[in-house]
């Protein structure tokens, strides 16, 4: 029998809308910051037993329907032979990728050999997970590619938008690239036991709708394919993107996570116009609900799932959980959704 979580992402009706969170192993759990006192991120990222302990934290705290593995996007871009710094103010590139020349730095690899920890990470926690669905995840290729060639989390995406206007051929085989690499990435995560897989377009909502039909569709949409032929679900997060929801639905996901721009509902009746099949849809509170008060999260939880509509309705935030959120109200949002 399929979890809840699982069951929802078919677009089955469901007692309760499942519950996960993005981000829900970090830095808001006092055991997470215990441990990140002693390693740097990577060396979390890449010790098999610290990534699964602290990806069981939220599961143990919450018991929230899913896990999701504790990973990074930048994994599979340091492993396709880039550079990747990471400091508290977050991931630097020192080499980014602005030209054809650039791109003969990159390759392809072999996920097995070239970020085994990934998967023993998942081995671990299939023992340790029991009925809990595990969700593997990487970016999709166009926010992979905005870190290789901002070389940084970007802002305006200068450096992008140039590439994509001035060298066009290059921006496309940089992506057709990172599409290839990310495919072989997820795949594994798959045959190494993940139940479902998120592809996060976390800069996505930067692109006009010209950009995303000649850069951006052509990649996601074959990557999407890809893994859904395995017969796991997966769900796509275009952060930003509600005003293309309509193109969105083009990639052919089986789950559409929303962030909180555009109420459910409306998402919903958007992606259906674009859409040839039918999907699942997820999230989608304002994570900034949680650092408030119970008075004015409760009615906004209570609203997010009458606009899930109780069928193909997973509930989770419209963006990561904040570093600030109160365990507290967190337990609150756990007991409002199931309803106890």
């Amino acid at each position: 029998m399929d979890s809840l979580f699982l069951a929802a992402c078919r677009g089955q009706s469901t007692p309760h809308p499942p519950l996960w969170l993005m981000r829900q192993a970090g830095r808001y759990l006092p055991e997470y910051r215990d441990i990140r006192k002693n390693v740097t991120f990577l060396e979390l990222c890449k010790t098999p037993a610290l990534a699964a302990e602290v990806t069981m934290q939220p599961i143990r705290r919450f018991g929230f329907d899913a896990a999701i593995l504790f990973s990074d996007l930048l994994i599979p871009l340091e492993a396709m032979g880039l550079e990747v710094v990471f400091t508290e103010l977050g991931p630097t590139l020192p080499a980014p990728v602005r030209n054809a020349a650039d791109l003969e730095r990159m390759h392809v690899f072999d996920p097995w050999g070239g970020t085994p920890y990934v998967y023993e990470t998942i081995r671990m926690l299939k023992d340790k997970l029991g009925d809990t669905p595990l969700i593997g995840f990487a970016g999709a290729p166009f926010t992979t590619a905005t870190y290789a060639i901002e070389g940084k989390t970007g802002k305006h995406f200068i450096e992008t938008k140039k590439l994509f206007q001035r060298d066009p051929e290059t921006a496309h085989r940089l992506l057709a690239l990172i599409e290839s690499a990310t495919r072989s990435y997820l795949l594994a995560q798959v045959a190494a036991g993940a139940q479902a897989i998120q592809i996060f377009d976390s800069w996505v909502g930067v692109v006009s709708p010209e950009e995303w039909d000649e850069f951006v569709l052509g990649p996601t949409k074959a990557l999407v394919a890809a893994l859904k032929a395995t017969g796991v679900p997966v769900i796509y997060f275009p952060n930003g993107a509600t005003t293309i929801l309509e193109r969105i639905a083009q990639v052919g996901a089986d789950v559409y996570s929303i962030d909180w721009r555009l109420p459910l509902g409306e998402a919903r009746a958007r992606l259906q116009a674009g859409a040839s099949a039918p999907f699942a849809i997820q999230g989608n509170l304002d994570p900034c609900l949680l650092l408030g008060s119970e008075d004015r999260l409760l009615p906004q939880i209570a609203k997010v799932k009458r606009e899930g509509g109780g069928k193909g309705h997973i509930f989770n935030l419209g963006h990561g959980i904040y570093p600030e959120t109160p365990i507290a109200s967190v337990e609150a949002l756990v007991r409002a959704v199931r309803g106890v």
